[in-house]
C-alpha cells in the first residue's frame, strides 16, 4: 500500500510459534495434482494482527474460501516486521499448507523462508506489498498505476461543475515514485475529459501541516480552482481540512485517495464527495481465488486470464504482477460501512 498508510493500526495477538516445538523438517508433500475436490489450506499472511485493513483482507478470504471449499489460515506478527512474518511463516511451513499469500513487511528479507515453503511444494503469492520475485509465484496488486491516474482523473470529472475547470494536485515528496507513477498517469488520462485544465503540482511530503500549507497557498495563487486531487492519504486530510477551513467548502472540492475511516467526516460535510482506495474485502477475497487456481496448478506464465470469482479476472505479467481492478469509490452511500473496517 505504500505511503497509504502502512501504518494502519497495529494491535492484537500473533499467531504462533506455539507450533512446532517437537515438529521437525519433515518433508513436505507437493500439492501437485490437487483436484477440486480436496480440502485446501491456504495461509493468509497479514502485516499484522489487530490492523483493521487486513481484518477485512480476512473477511473477503473467508467469503471466497466458502465457495472454493478452502480453509483459511488467518495469521500474521503482533507487529509489522519481517521477523515478525518469518517466524509466521515458519509455523504456516510445518502446518503443511497447500499455499501462502503474504503482504510483505520487507521484499527481500522474507525470500529465503518462502523459498523454504516452495521448496516443499507449496504455492506462494504475494499481495498487497509485494516479495521480491524470487520469493514468490505472482503478486497481486490491489491496482495499477494506469488504473489508479485514470480513476482520480474520473473523480475529478464528476466533481467540476459540468466537468469543467482547473484541477491540482497534491502530492506526497518529489521524489515518491508510486505518487510520480500515479500522478503521470493522471496527466495521461486527463485529456479523455477536454474541460478539464490541469494548473499545478504542490508537495506535501506526506507531513500532514506541510500538506495544509500547500493546499491554502494553493487556492490563494488559483481562487477559481475547481477541484484538488490528493494522491496521498496524508494530503486528502490535510486539504480537506484546509478547504473547510478557509470556508470554501462546496466550491472547491477535493478527492483522491484516501481512508474512510479518516474521510468519512468530511465526506459527511461534502468537503470531500467522493474518493476512491482499493477495497480490502475484495483484495483477500481475489487474494484467495489466486492462490487456490494455483495449489490447483493453474498456470499463470502464458498469459492467461485467471478467475477473480465475483471480482472480475487477472492476468498476470512476465514478471508475474497482476493488479486486481481499478480502486473502489467511497461515497455517502458506503463511507459510514467501510469507516469501521479501516
Amino acid at each position: 500500500m505504500g505511503m497509504l498508510r502502512r501504518a494502519m493500526l497495529v494491535g492484537a495477538a500473533s499467531l504462533v510459534a506455539v507450533v512446532l516445538a517437537g515438529c521437525g523438517e519433515r518433508p513436505q508433500p507437493s500439492s501437485e495434482g490437487k483436484s477440486g475436490a480436496d480440502k485446501l489450506r491456504i495461509g493468509i499472511v497479514a502485516k499484522s494482527l489487530g490492523n483493521g485493513f487486513f481484518d477485512a483482507v480476512h473477511k473477503g478470504a473467508d467469503e471466497a474460501a466458502a465457495t472454493l471449499g478452502a480453509e483459511i489460515i488467518f495469521t500474521g506478527p503482533t507487529t509489522p516486521t519481517a521477523e515478525g512474518q518469518i517466524e509466521t511463516l515458519n509455523a504456516l511451513i510445518a502446518q503443511r499448507v497447500d499455499a501462502i499469500a503474504i503482504s510483505a513487511n520487507d521484499p527481500d528479507a522474507l525470500v529465503p523462508t518462502l523459498q523454504r515453503a516452495m521448496q516443499r511444494g507449496i504455492k506462494v503469492i504475494s499481495y498487497d506489498s509485494a516479495v521480491a520475485k524470487e520469493g514468490r509465484s505472482v503478486h497481486l496488486a490491489p491496482s495499477s498505476d494506469e488504473l489508479i491516474g485514470q480513476t482520480v482523473a474520473q473523480l475529478a470529472s464528476e466533481l467540476a461543475p459540468e466537468s469543467k475547470g482547473k484541477v491540482a494536485v497534491v502530492s506526497a515528496t518529489p521524489t515518491s515514485t508510486n505518487q510520480n507513477s500515479w500522478l503521470a498517469q493522471m496527466k495521461q488520462a486527463l485529456p479523455t475529459y477536454p474541460g478539464l485544465e490541469f494548473v499545478s503540482v504542490v508537495y506535501g511530503d506526506d507531513v500532514a501541516d506541510k500538506s495544509y500549507r500547500e493546499t491554502v497557498a494553493l487556492v490563494k495563487q488559483h481562487p477559481d480552482l475547481a477541484v484538488i486531487v490528493s494522491l496521498s492519504s496524508v494530503g486528502i486530510v490535510a486539504a480537506a481540512k484546509a478547504i473547510e477551513d478557509q470556508g470554501l467548502t462546496g466550491k472547491v472540492k477535493v478527492t483522491g485517495l484516501g481512508l474512510p475511516s479518516e474521510l468519512v467526516g468530511y465526506v459527511r460535510k461534502g468537503v470531500v464527495p467522493k474518493f476512491a482506495i482499493w477495497n480490502p474485502i475484495d483484495l483477500g477475497y481475489a487474494t484467495t481465488q489466486v492462490a487456490a487456481q494455483l495449489a490447483r496448478d493453474t498456470k499463470t506464465d502464458g498469459g492467461q486470464e485467471i478467475s477473480l470469482g465475483r471480482v472480475g479476472s487477472v492476468k498476470f505479467d512476465g514478471n508475474g504482477v497482476g493488479a486486481m481492478a481499478k480502486p473502489f469509490i467511497y461515497d455517502q452511500s458506503n463511507v459510514e460501512q467501510f469507516a469501521a473496517i479501516f
